[in-house]
């Protein structure tokens, strides 16, 4: 089933499209494609974890650290996944036909959620894993595919991509916060149901579009001629409905036995890269050793950065005061900080980074890693700062210490997060770029598993408390702190085994 697309012409040599706003017009059908799957992924975010806890433990508090962990383990295996889903639309199914199916998985695992039994909630969790897989690394794919290596235009277009995710992550949560408590139910008592229902709602508009707009394409990402015909889809899907009691039991052998079989793919990832590199010469072995070194510090990123669905969320559900004057400032928008930042902050880093360029100035990328978690550690630091000095006598936060603190990490984020996948292609192996790939996507996922369960201990054994915040947060205040601080004493020797590569 080898060569799917790497014969098709198009993916060669992108043909002639009509230009919108200096664009090729299928980027904007791929911009509202992305709006609506990342409007259904981020739409749930929110909801998640305070419906386990609502739904599977009665609404006790000692529920909230398996939510969590149920929540990190989601989340690593939704970015594991996507190293199966490019292999797939390379080798087996072309991108468009990958990008359909994962829709049509992800639907079916959203609107599955909203039964209300553990096993068959943890079942849709599953099918959206695997989904997600197919569509998301796959429909990024696409956007590169529409301008040649030399275009100018080509890193203008992926911020304009960039936009949609951050568009769609933006209005999702206040809209299916809406629906849940204003339209459906009450601020006491969430239609959480209503949430998976609209986010799969979203995922439906999202697969109709991208399936009414792929003749935009003129044939990019479609199959090669020769592996035409449905009988490659129908055996992914089955392939799909195979590996979902997988996923499932993942999920359901609890984050700390996933960490083990994450770890265990890492370090046999690391070590193909590194046999790779070794035999290629002293500077192929040296840029494998700097990118597995930053791939350890992208864990540590993540790791506390994802608390933003987790134990952040409890922590606004619970210790964050939110009432202006009768009115109450709803948890799910919080969700809604980091999108702004993104789309407030980016043109300002991204400035920044010129005028420090035009001096020379501009940081290395183990450096600009480096800010990316000392600007965690700030923002667990002002955690810190409030949870021991500004409680107050209702046992509450002030509002804008958590609303900082997303605005902070977004700041962190546009350091590290864009340079990323563009630092892999430039230092792993030429033979074995998708597994450099695949490596930074692990990494990111072994970090959201580890998120899971640093937000169980900041959660308890009995629920979330100021006592139980501020003692996992100093914690990670102080181990964001340390690694940043190393990453910055390294990079001198990590610029060396990067022979060049900025």
């Amino acid at each position: 089933m080898s060569g799917a697309t790497t014969q098709n012409p198009a993916d060669i040599n992108p043909p002639e499209f009509k230009q919108i706003l200096g664009h090729p017009a299928p980027l904007w059908m791929l911009f509202m494609t992305e709006f609506w799957e990342r409007f259904a992924f981020y739409g749930i975010r929110w909801a998640l974890v305070l419906y386990i806890v609502a739904q599977f433990h009665g609404g006790a508090a000692s529920g909230q650290a398996d939510a969590n962990l149920t929540y990190g383990s989601y989340l690593a295996l939704v970015y594991a996944a996507a190293l199966f889903g490019g292999y797939v639309a390379d080798r087996v199914l072309g991108y468009q036909r990958s990008i359909l199916v994962g829709a049509v998985f992800m639907a079916i695992g959203l609107f599955a959620i909203a039964l209300p039994d553990p096993t068959i909630f943890k079942l849709g969790l599953a099918t959206i894993i695997v989904g997600n897989g197919l569509f998301k690394p796959n429909i990024s794919t696409m956007v590169g595919k529409l301008y040649s290596v030399a275009d100018p235009r080509r890193d203008s277009g992926f911020t304009i991509f960039y936009m949609g995710i951050n568009t769609g992550a933006l209005i999702a949560p206040v809209l299916t916060q809406l629906l849940a408590e204003e339209v459906f139910g009450t601020g006491g008592m969430p239609s959480y149901k209503v949430v998976f229902m609209a986010a799969g709602v979203g995922m439906i508009i999202s697969l109709i579009w991208f399936f009414v707009g792929r003749a935009q394409l003129k044939g990019i990402g479609a199959p090669d001629p020769q592996a035409g015909g449905m009988a490659r889809v129908a055996y992914v899907s089955l392939g799909c409905l195979a590996v979902i009691p997988v996923a499932y039991l993942l999920l359901a052998v609890g984050a700390n036995n996933l960490q083990m079989v994450l770890s265990g793919l890492f370090v046999l990832l690391a070590v193909m890269l590194l046999v790779e590199g070794f035999r290629n010469g002293k500077v192929a072995r040296e840029k494998v050793i700097a990118m597995l070194v930053i791939f350890f510090f992208n864990i540590v990123f993540w790791m506390f950065f994802e608390q933003a669905g987790s134990s952040f969320t409890f922590l606004a559900e619970h210790i964050v005061r939110r009432d202006f004057g009768g009115w109450t400032f709803p948890t799910a928008w919080f969700q809604t900080v980091n999108s702004l930042a993104i789309i407030g902050c980016a043109p300002i880093v991204a400035a920044g980074w010129v005028m420090l360029a035009k001096r020379n100035a501009n940081p290395s990328i183990p450096r600009k890693f480096g800010l990316g978690i000392l600007f965690n550690a700030a923002a667990f630091g002002l955690l810190w700062f409030s949870l021991s000095t500004l409680v107050g006598a209702d046992s509450k936060i002030p509002f804008w210490t958590l609303f900082m603190v997303y605005v902070i990490q977004s700041v962190g984020e546009l350091c590290l997060s864009p340079i990323g996948l563009s630092m892999v292609t430039k230092l792993a192996p030429t033979r074995l770029v998708g597994l450099g790939m695949g490596g930074w996507f692990l990494s990111t996922g072994i970090g959201n598993n580890l998120s899971g369960i640093f937000a169980s201990h900041a959660s308890g054994e009995s629920g979330m408390s100021v006592t139980t915040a501020l003692s996992a947060y100093t914690q990670g205040f102080y181990i964001l702190l340390a690694c940043g601080v190393l990453l910055f004493l390294l990079a001198p020797l990590i610029n060396k085994l990067m022979h060049g590569v900025k």
